[in-house]
């Protein structure tokens, strides 16, 4: 809905008046009082309400999250992947106050914590899947929650993908399941501009607000290749190319660039005490603004090398920094490009060939990004997926490894780890186990990139969210409370 607004200013009129004296009146007239001198108005306006301004509240939604209670605890003797490349075995990792508070071998557990036995198994921080459609496509898969892809017009900028996201998507619990802690939530890539994303963190919740990651930068999801232009190519409209693709991007660019412009002069004047009339405002334009004036990060879906290239250029025209290519297939054969650039992509290892823009995959892509000084992801764009992304990584590091790239657990766990979260803004809050960050940590039964691990426990700001043997400390969504577990039916429930 268009915000309309009228600034309504007040005329005055002044009459001059002159009088003269009879012509025969002798007497001399008196000398008008000298009017006090006019001095000029230096009070500045006052400022325009936030609601008004795009740029005055950033976040008009903000975040209510509040981490579950925990208490001090250890886990000891565990293998630690930290996720800043170490690797160390019989390790201690400390967790107080929501935080980690120390990770290393010789580290002895504070008096009064609760101990956890990590012999023989893993830890490392929790799992970030910076590409998922969790809560706008939530499950059950119905018409009714098909809320990620507002396809009707080629930039839709203007919406957010957390006013679609339902919290008792079931999927949520199964992603925590599999160690995921944080996730970003994406609109669908049917437009050039699809809307803003969502940063939250993988905790129960009945309001999007108390998911939100506190602090998180939003997201702007781009796409280029086949979507867009199949969408609307099919509406008989423009794109129905890749040219039509790029024509559509520019000239959004080119709107938001004045857009900025404006509101900047509007501003410079009122500095001054000037009178001006506030730009009108644009929530499509409000968002693309945000990402030249470098608050809101690009996430961009692309499959092809050649594409990726040109949208660079793109981003070089109109002076925006590209945060992910996602998906990606064809990341590794413009992989020193991408690491030049700083761009990470975000990438499966065996999704490929579904269609021609991802027919050049390779399960080696990742790897080779990584090897090449890249910023490589593993995501999931999945609801399934989600649930073993760190199976995912296993296959490609696999993969790098039979390629002779020589990639270790310890690099490997960063790219569904440490590299998620600068990708997404938040590196200096979550990503590795470094004393200060958030203790979102995994236990895992084994090896976590074993396609026989599972994760046993997993800490949300150091509280123990999942427990894989105590079915207290596994959520249930409101939608399937009173519906029977798999592991209830096979002891004899009814369904």
């Amino acid at each position: 809905m268009t915000l309309k607004f009228l600034l309504a200013g007040s005329l005055g009129l002044s009459l001059i008046l002159s009088g003269c004296a009879s012509v025969s009146d002798p007497a001399p007239i008196a000398a008008a009082p000298k009017p006090a001198e006019k001095t000029a108005d230096k009070t500045p306006p006052k400022p325009l309400r936030a609601g008004l301004d795009p740029w005055a509240n950033p976040d008009p939604f903000p975040s209510t999250y509040k981490p579950l209670p925990s208490r001090p605890t250890a886990i000891v003797g565990a293998t630690i992947l930290t996720a800043t490349g170490d690797e160390i075995s019989n390790g201690v990792v400390v967790m107080d106050g929501g935080k980690i508070v120390a990770v290393g071998k010789d580290v002895a557990p504070p008096k009064g914590a609760v101990i956890v036995d990590g012999h023989g198994k893993w830890v490392t921080p929790g799992v970030i899947d910076p590409h998922s459609h969790l809560g706008v496509y939530a499950s059950p898969a119905v018409e009714a929650q098909s809320d990620g892809n507002e396809a009707t017009d080629p930039n839709t900028a203007n919406v957010w993908a957390e006013h679609s996201v339902w919290p008792q998507d079931a999927g949520f619990n199964r992603a925590l399941a599999g160690g995921v802690t944080t996730m970003q939530i994406l609109p669908g890539s049917a437009n050039l501009f699809g809307g803003r994303s969502v940063v939250v963190k993988n905790a129960p919740s009945t309001t999007v607000q108390a998911m939100k990651f506190p602090g998180a930068p939003y997201g702007l999801k781009m796409a280029c290749g086949e979507n867009p232009k199949r969408v609307y190519g099919s509406k008989g409209r423009s794109p129905s190319t890749l040219m039509g693709n790029v024509a559509g991007y520019r000239a959004a660019w080119i709107q938001a660039a004045d857009y900025v412009r404006r509101w900047d002069e509007y501003k410079a004047k009122v500095a001054k005490g000037e009178k001006a009339d506030p730009p009108k405002r644009d929530l499509t334009l409000d968002t693309l603004g945000g990402v030249l004036k470098g608050e809101i990060l690009v996430q961009n879906h692309c499959y092809r090398a050649d594409e990726m290239a040109q949208m660079i250029d793109i981003s070089r025209e109109f002076g925006y920094h590209i945060s992910a290519f996602h998906h990606a297939s064809e990341a590794y054969k413009l992989a020193p490009t991408l690491a030049k650039e700083g761009i990470c992509i975000d990438t499966w290892a065996q999704w490929w060939g579904f269609k021609m823009e991802s027919f050049d995959g390779l399960e080696e892509n990742a790897a080779m990004v990584d090897h090449a000084g890249g910023c490589a992801i593993v995501h999931s764009d999945d609801a399934h997926l989600i649930q073993h992304l760190n199976v995912e990584a296993g296959v490609a590091m696999a993969a790098g490894n039979r390629a002779g790239l020589n990639i270790t657990r310890g690099r490997a766990i960063r790219w569904i780890t440490a590299n998620p979260a600068k990708s997404l803004g938040i590196l200096d809050k979550v990503g590795t186990l470094e004393p200060g960050k958030m203790a979102d940590v995994v236990v895992w039964s084994q090896d976590p990139f074993s396609v026989y691990a599972k994760a046993e426990k997993v800490f949300l700001d150091g509280a123990l969210a999942y427990d894989i043997s105590d079915p207290s400390k596994q959520p249930k969504s409101d939608f399937e409370l009173g519906q029977p577990s798999a592991r209830d039916t096979l002891n004899g429930a009814k369904p």
